[in-house]
């Protein structure tokens, strides 16, 4: 293993430093999620700048194997009471992401005027890396497909905590994270950690999207619900999990040039509305049939990451569970069946096809 150049380190340092005074900013002005939504905001700044933050993928993976876990803590025993309406919200979570799917691609053959490899796989909501690519492979605008899926991140992570705040009544907690619990015995540590190394590890034997995450959730669950700790990782791990991911997000648009952020921006917030006022029809319709809060159905069917909604959902204090468990499942539908129709549906979709006329003047402009 080579020890990282002096380069590296100062962009693991900038991007690190970056979130915690951006989380600190945050924290201090009274946001929502203020240690993510911080951290995002102070790299994706420094990024545009020409600065160049960067966030080592192993200390991300550790900090998403933190939160498995702290999203595992939240299967207690009493869940098992809910599962029968879950079995309605997945059902209509399947048709969800089939219809978003279809309006996003309409929205992108129509209006933005994309190829239909690049619609297809820029609308699909989740699997952000499988649909760069597998899309790519396809014939796909790699960049395109890349940055409309990060911003579409970007404007849900950013836009759903701040909605709450205004007009849902959250007040968030002090210093912006989970209370700690009363007591945190060393068994329990032990239990904890030993759910995310063996859950981390068997997912990823089997191969298992986000093993990271699904592993350490799977087996954190299964110690809770068997009664064996009702114990969560500290409040000071799910901050530094924030920063970190948020600073992962952010230092993502290093790189990017402006041109190319404010082109694709408007593509990405139109699918982005579409894709969030699709959920929340859907969470209505849900929301009649099982009587599952909204609250908790449109943070279930927004399309931000896995991580950053499960990190919402904490902030805000709605069914961990629930939401972390629906995002899962979109994700495994969107990984597992997109590319499956596209293959199907090609000859329906036509081929990619280069710029010409004055599509070609307006990418010279």
């Amino acid at each position: 293993m080579t020890m990282p150049d002096r380069h590296t380190l100062a962009a693991w340092a900038l991007a690190l430093v970056l979130g915690s005074a951006g989380g600190w900013v945050f924290s201090e002005i009274g946001a929502p999620l203020p240690w993510m939504l911080g951290a995002i905001f102070a790299n994706l700044i420094a990024a545009m700048s020409g600065l160049t933050p960067k966030v080592p993928q192993t200390l991300r993976m550790a900090m998403v194997t933190v939160l498995g876990v702290m999203l595992g803590s939240a299967f207690t025993p009493d869940i098992l009471d809910s599962l029968g309406n879950w079995v309605w919200s997945l059902a209509g979570l399947f048709v969800y992401v089939i219809a978003a799917t279809g309006l996003v691609i309409l929205f992108f053959r129509r209006v933005v005027r994309y190829g239909p490899v690049t619609s297809y796989f820029s609308a699909a909501p989740g699997g952000l890396t499988e649909m760069i690519l597998v899309g790519t492979s396809m014939g796909g605008d790699e960049k395109v497909i890349s940055l409309v899926h990060s911003i579409r991140i970007l404007i849900t992570v950013f836009t759903l905590p701040f909605l709450y705040q205004l007009f849902a009544g959250y007040e968030r907690p002090a210093g912006g994270l989970p209370p700690a619990d009363a007591v945190l015995t060393a068994a329990d540590l032990g239990l904890l950690l030993a759910s995310a190394v063996v859950g981390a590890l068997a997912a990823k034997a089997v191969r298992m999207p986000a093993y990271f995450l699904t592993g350490p959730m799977i087996g954190s669950a299964i110690v809770h619900l068997a009664g064996l700790t009702a114990a969560h990782p500290p409040p000071v791990a799910v901050g530094l999990a924030q920063v970190v991911i948020g600073a992962a997000i952010g230092s993502r648009f290093v790189g990017v040039p402006l041109k190319s952020m404010r082109d694709t921006f408007f593509a990405a917030l139109g699918s982005t509305s579409l894709i969030l006022a699709t959920g929340a029809a859907f969470a209505l319709g849900i929301q009649a049939l099982t009587g599952i809060p909204f609250s908790s159905l449109i943070l279930a069917l927004s399309p931000g990451g896995v991580a950053e909604m499960s990190l919402i959902a904490i902030s805000l204090g709605r069914d961990v569970a629930f939401v972390s468990t629906h995002h899962l499942v979109r994700i495994i539908i969107v990984v597992m069946l997109a590319p499956m129709a596209f293959r199907l549906l090609r000859g329906w979709f036509g081929e990619e096809r280069p710029p010409t006329g004055a599509e070609a003047d307006r990418e010279k402009a």
